[in-house]
């Protein structure tokens, strides 16, 4: 499976975004999908996550109520609207797909995305 992120870009504080993850591959459907962000020097964490059988989320405290992740099986494609966005959520996002690892561990996912970069400036 390969991943493309894109949808990233410069926005104030308060504003919204919609990142897409494009894969490619005809498996898609079999995994299980996620997002993660890494800010300057600071460790990759999760963000939130889907399964793709049934459609299941999960999301961090920090952007709970605020971010939505989708997917659209019939075009290969994950989305994470987000809103309300803050400065603490600059970081580069990255779009990951595993097999029953655990969601919120980056150890969890097999394949990654180049990433894109999400700035909000205050």
């Amino acid at each position: 499976v390969q991943l493309q992120e894109s949808g990233g870009g410069l926005v104030q504080a308060g504003g919204s975004l919609r990142l897409s993850c494009a894969a490619s591959g005809r498996t898609f459907s079999s995994y299980d999908m996620g997002w993660f962000r890494q800010a300057p020097g600071k460790e990759r964490t999760f963000v939130a996550a889907i399964t793709m059988s049934i459609g299941s989320t999960y999301y961090a405290d920090s952007v709970k109520g605020r971010f939505t992740i989708s997917r659209d099986n019939a075009k290969n494609t994950v989305y994470l609207q987000m809103n309300a966005l803050k400065p603490e959520d600059t970081a580069v996002y990255y779009c990951a797909a595993r097999r029953g690892g655990l969601y919120n561990l980056v150890s969890g996912y097999d394949y990654w995305g180049q990433g894109t970069l999400v700035t909000v400036s205050s």
